[in-house]
């Protein structure tokens, strides 16, 4: 899981600076009254890996979820089947339940990105200079960065998790290999 886990995040770091890149590049989106083709496909360029990012990062908290979720579930009912110290269990609970805060706060950083992004528009009627006193764009980008750096330093705390885990994972099966083999029965 280490693997596929890393490579995915990788992955959707990549494409959340390549979004930040392709917005810095974007320029004017007024030039010619808002019909300058190249501005116009630089914004959806910017929209389309914006999405793939968006897309990305949710798909990797979601592994991560979802993995936690099947792998804790063995544990338990692993430990239940043989008999075995509700450790294994606690440990698991404990390392799912510290990666849950991170997946929401990533999500919903993604997501408020992605808004902040709707409101940046120059077509769009929403606007929170007024509020803010900051420009739309400026906002934009400081929640992209923003995001970009929450999912670094919850992707590591992930990766912690994830490892940890999975010396649970291998624990139990040390555990069950050990109680078959005294019991007689096969391990392979």
């Amino acid at each position: 899981m280490k693997r596929i886990f890393l490579t995915l995040a990788v992955l959707a770091h990549i494409s959340m600076l390549t979004a930040m890149i392709l917005g810095l590049q974007v320029g004017d989106p007024m030039t010619m009254g808002g019909r300058d083709p190249v501005v116009n496909d630089r914004i959806n360029s910017h929209i389309l890996f914006g999405l793939a990012a968006l897309t990305g990062v949710t798909m990797v908290h979601a592994l991560v979820f979802t993995w936690f979720m099947g792998t804790g579930r063995w544990v338990e009912e692993s430990s239940r089947a043989y008999g075995m110290s509700a450790d294994f269990h606690a440990r698991s609970q404990r390392l799912k339940y510290s990666v849950l805060p991170g997946i929401l706060l990533s999500f919903l950083l993604a997501l408020g990105t992605g808004c902040l992004g709707a409101v940046a528009d120059p077509a769009s009627a929403a606007s929170l200079q007024s509020f803010t006193g900051i420009s739309d764009s400026t906002l934009h980008f400081v929640a992209a960065v923003i995001t970009w750096l929450a999912n670094v330093l919850i992707n590591s705390l992930q990766y912690l998790a994830i490892s940890g885990h999975s010396r649970v994972v291998d624990g139990v099966l040390a555990e069950v290999r050990r109680m078959r083999l005294e019991r007689g029965l096969p391990v392979e």
